[in-house]
C-alpha cells in the first residue's frame, strides 16, 4: 500500500479484527462498571430498606456475577488490544527500517532512533485509544440513562455537559500536535548528534575537537529540553483542564442529587446510585476529555513516520549501468549528486562482484575473524596494501586482538582499513569501493591508493576495480576516470587531464 496521509487509518484497517473485538469487550466492561452503582441502589431500596434477606441474596449474587463479567471482559479485551498495539508498532518499525536501509535514502541516525521507537509506539497506541473512547461512551450512555430514570435534570447535566466540554478541549489539539512534533524533531537531532559523537570520539580526541563537539551537544540538548518542557507544559495544562472539568461535572451531579434527596424527590437507594454514578463518571469523563490530546499525539507521531516512509530515494541512473564492469582495469568514478545510487546498481549478489560500502561493518570477535580468510599466503601483502598492518601491529595480540561489536573501540580509519583488507582478501573479479579512505590521513591514503594498484593491477592481472570516490589520491592511480552527473556521463579521461581542463572536476575533486 502506498504511503499517504492516512497512516492511522491503515493501522486501524489491518488490525480491525482485534480492535473490533477489543472495543466490544471494553464496552462490556465499562457498561458493567456503570451498572454497579445502579445495582447497589436497587439493593438498598429492594432488599436493605425492606429487610428482605432473600432479595438481598438474589441481588448480591447478581452483583457478584456482574463483577465476574466485567473482570473477564476487561482481561480478554485488554489482551487483544495489547497484541494489536505490539504487532502494529513492530510493523511500523520494519517499514521504517526498510526505508532507511535503502542506501539511496538519507536519514539522520537520531531520527531513525526516535521514529522507530517513540513515534512507532505512540502511533500504535491509537489502537488502544479508540476502544477506550468507545468504552467511555458506553459507560456515559448507561449512566445518563440511569440518571434520566431517576431524574431528568440529572440526565441532562450529562448529555449537555459532555459535548460542551469536548468541543472546548478540542481547540487545544493543533497546539499539542505542533509541540509534540517540535519535541520529536529536536530530540532526533540530539540523538543523531550523540551517535555521531560516540562513533567519532577517538578521531575527535586526535584533533583536539572534543570540547567543541561537547559544547555543540550541550546546545542541542538544551534545545531538546526546552522543546520537551513546552510540550509537557501544553499536555499538562490540557490534562489539568480536563480533570478539573470532569471533577466539576461529577461534583455538580452529586450536589444536585443531595438536594433532590433532601426535598424527597429521590429515594435513599436512588441517592446511593446517583452518588456512585457521579464518582464513576469521573473516569469516562476524564477519558472523553483527554481523548483529543491522545489523538493529537498519535497524529503527530504518524506524521513523522509518514515523512520518512514518503521520502523518495535519490534517482538511480536510467537504463543499464553507465559504467560497464571492468576487467584488468582500474576505473575511477566521480558521481554527482549521489554516488550511493550508482553503487547500489552493482550490489546484485553476483559472485564475481564485491561491493565494499562506504560505512564498513565489523562484528564482535578478533581481527582474524573479521578478515574471514586470514590464513592465506596473501595476508601480509593485503595488510600492507590496505595499511591494516599498522592496526594489527598496534595491539599486542596482533590478529587475535578482540574487537567489540561494530568495531566500537576502533577509530573510523582503523575500521575502514580492516574492511578494505577483508575486501581485498576476497579477490573478486570486480571490486567496487565506495569512498574507502575518508577516515584516514593523507599520507595513509596515498599508501592505500598505491597498495590497491599494486595488489590488483600488476602485470597480467585480469581483475577489475571500480573506485567511486572524489579522493584525488585514489583517482590518481586509476587508468581512467568517468564523471557522472544526474546519471549521465559528462566527462571521461585520466585524472591528470581532467584536473587540467575541467573546472567542474577540479571543484569536485581537488581539495
Amino acid at each position: 500500500m502506498s504511503v499517504n496521509t492516512n497512516l492511522l487509518g491503515r493501522a486501524l484497517l489491518r488490525n480491525r479484527g482485534r480492535v473490533a473485538s477489543g472495543s466490544l469487550l471494553i464496552g462490556v466492561h465499562q457498561g458493567c462498571e456503570a451498572l454497579v452503582p445502579i445495582l447497589i441502589g436497587v439493593i438498598v431500596d429492594r432488599a436493605v430498606a425492606t429487610r428482605d434477606l432473600c432479595m438481598l441474596a438474589v441481588w448480591v449474587s447478581a452483583l457478584g456475577a456482574l463483577y465476574l463479567l466485567l473482570t473477564v471482559a476487561y482481561r480478554t479485551g485488554a489482551r487483544q488490544l495489547m497484541r494489536a498495539i505490539a504487532d502494529e508498532a513492530h510493523r511500523l518499525r520494519l517499514e521504517v527500517a526498510a526505508k532507511v536501509l535503502d542506501p539511496r535514502t538519507e536519514v539522520r541516525t537520531g531520527d531513525v532512533l526516535t521514529i522507530s521507537t517513540t513515534d512507532a509506539d505512540t502511533t500504535s497506541y491509537l489502537l488502544d485509544y479508540l476502544p477506550r473512547l468507545f468504552g467511555a461512551l458506553v459507560a456515559t450512555a448507561i449512566s445518563a440513562t440511569g440518571l434520566f430514570l431517576i431524574s431528568v435534570p440529572l440526565g441532562l447535566v450529562v448529555l449537555i455537559g459532555i459535548p460542551v466540554v469536548l468541543i472546548g478541549l478540542q481547540r487545544a489539539a493543533p497546539r499539542i500536535i505542533r509541540r509534540v512534533i517540535a519535541r520529536q524533531e529536536v530530540a532526533g537531532r540530539a540523538a543523531s548528534l550523540a551517535t555521531d559523537l560516540v562513533t567519532g570520539l577517538r578521531p575527535l580526541r586526535g584533533i583536539g575537537a572534543q570540547e567543541a563537539a561537547a559544547r555543540r551537544y550541550r546546545e542541542v540538548s538544551r534545545e531538546s529540553l526546552g522543546a520537551t518542557m513546552r510540550a509537557a507544559k501544553t499536555l499538562g495544562w490540557f490534562q489539568a483542564a480536563s480533570d478539573t472539568v470532569s471533577t466539576l461535572v461529577a461534583c455538580g451531579i452529586a450536589i444536585l442529587a443531595g438536594w433532590f434527596a433532601l426535598t424527597g424527590r429521590i429515594s435513599a437507594g436512588e441517592l446511593v446510585t446517583v452518588i456512585g454514578l457521579a464518582a464513576f463518571l469521573g473516569e469516562p469523563f476524564a477519558t472523553l476529555s483527554a481523548a483529543p490530546g491522545w489523538f493529537a499525539s498519535s497524529r503527530a507521531s504518524a506524521q513523522r513516520i509518514e515523512a520518512i516512509l514518503g521520502r523518495v530515494p535519490a534517482g538511480v541512473p536510467a537504463g543499464d549501468n553507465p559504467i560497464p564492469p571492468v576487467r584488468g582495469e582500474c576505473v575511477g568514478v566521480v558521481a554527482e549528486p549521489d554516488a550511493s545510487a550508482l553503487v547500489a546498481l552493482f550490489d546484485d549478489g553476483s559472485p564475481d562482484v564485491l561491493v565494499a560500502p562506504h560505512l564498513p561493518e565489523l562484528f564482535s570477535g578478533t581481527i582474524r575473524d573479521n578478515l574471514i580468510d586470514a590464513e592465506g599466503d596473501e595476508l601480509p601483502a593485503v595488510l600492507r596494501a590496505s595499511a591494516a598492518d599498522d592496526v594489527v601491529a598496534a595491539h599486542p595480540d596482533g590478529l587475535d586482538h578482540a574487537i567489540a561489536d561494530r568495531g566500537a573501540a576502533l577509530s573510523g580509519g582503523q575500521r575502514q582499513r580492516l574492511a578494505l583488507a577483508r575486501a581485498l582478501l576476497a579477490r573478486p573479479r570486480l571490486l567496487v569501493l565506495h569512498e574507502p579512505t575518508t577516515a584516514v590521513d593523507a599520507v595513509t591514503e596515498h599508501a592505500i591508493a598505491r597498495g590497491i594498484r599494486d595488489l590488483r593491477h600488476g602485470p597480467g592481472s585480469t581483475l577489475g576495480t571500480l573506485l567511486v570516490t572524489t579522493s584525488p589520491a585514489l583517482l590518481a592511480i586509476t587508468d581512467r576516470v568517468v564523471v557522472l552527473r544526474d546519471g549521465e556521463v559528462v566527462a571521461t579521461g585520466t585524472h591528470a587531464s581532467l584536473a587540467a581542463t575541467d573546472d567542474d572536476y577540479r571543484t569536485a575533486v581537488l581539495r
